[in-house]
């Protein structure tokens, strides 16, 4: 089984106006209501794609049931911790149509005390070998900026692979726990380091060094210049980005390592290969599922995924 945690999910409230006026009424011309938090758009694109996961993490008043029922509704398991005070963020996505600008307000969420987050420790003490936890996003202020590192000493030695996606920080604190796969950003891996990784060489030689401190695989993600891929077999993948007209800038990550998971997951719930053949092959599909979001005002489908797998295969 594939788990998801995200620590302060959201209500991401999508709002499309034809020409943004500052200080002035703007009429949408669109709008969504969707669940938001990185382990939780893990957990949409992996239903999308055909596998299972449960979805992990705190909610806290009527947005917080807001969020649940919707992840419900799109077949989701969830298994969420209720916090007695206070909502689960609403995050406002403002678009501009005429300039492509995107503006984003994100909410504070909930405070979360040391006795729910025993509660959260003790739901993961039940995960199994085989099992795949991905910890995905930032931390709320009220969390210490150890929780993922603190996860992982709990969970080292199980068997459980896990997966992590978030910024400089939280990534260098988890490394000599050797998590399966970690997914920083070019912008991301050059903070790492103090440097600017402007190609796919740098990524790869900052990679490796990622590798050799810890992280078993590794995918550097690099908007339109594509992405690389490390494995521990000594593996090294390149791929161009997808071509295609950019509308969306949020989830692409997520679906990227939705794509990545989906692919070494039979489907159901028999575990993953690490031969190389798979790897190259999930990477692949990675890169195609990142991009498929991109094209898209939302989380892409199977057949999202499918048509720029399809198409980017024969360019």
């Amino acid at each position: 089984m594939i788990y998801t945690v995200t620590l302060n999910p959201s209500i991401d409230y999508v709002v499309t106006v034809p020409d943004f006026e500052n200080g002035g009424l703007n009429r949408s011309q669109e709008e969504a209501f969707l669940p938001g938090g990185k382990g939780n758009n893990v957990s949409v694109v992996l239903n999308n794609l055909g596998v299972e996961s449960t979805a992990l993490g705190f909610i806290a008043g009527f947005t917080g049931e807001k969020i649940e029922l919707m992840l419900r509704e799109k077949g989701i398991r969830t298994d969420f911790i209720r916090l007695p005070e206070g909502n689960s963020r609403v995050n406002v996505k403002l678009r501009s149509l005429s300039d492509g600008v995107e503006t984003e307000i994100n909410g504070s969420g909930p405070g979360i005390g040391e006795a729910h987050i025993h509660l959260l420790l003790d739901k993961l003490c039940k995960l199994k070998e085989g099992d795949t936890l991905v910890l995905s996003g930032s931390i709320p202020p009220s969390v210490p900026d150890t929780i993922y590192k603190d996860i992982c000493s709990l969970l080292s030695g199980r068997g459980v692979r896990i997966v992590v996606d978030a910024e400089k920080s939280l990534l260098e604190k988890v490394l000599k726990y050797r998590p399966f796969l970690i997914k920083p950003n070019h912008k991301e891996l050059g903070e790492m380091f103090g440097v600017t990784v402007r190609t796919k060489e740098e990524a790869v030689s900052y990679a490796a060094e990622l590798c050799r401190l810890g992280a078993e695989h590794v995918i550097v993600s690099m908007a339109g210049d594509g992405a690389v891929f490390l494995g521990k077999n000594g593996e090294v993948y390149e791929m161009e980005a997808p071509k295609g007209r950019v509308v969306n800038s949020v989830g692409s990550g997520d679906s990227m390592l939705a794509g990545f998971l989906a692919t070494l997951n039979d489907g159901v719930t028999s575990g993953m290969s690490e031969e190389k053949s798979d790897m190259k092959k999930a990477f692949f599909t990675a890169v195609c599922a990142g991009s498929a979001c991109a094209f898209l005002q939302g989380l892409p489908n199977r057949s999202d995924v499918e048509a720029v797998m399809d198409k980017f295969g024969k360019e």
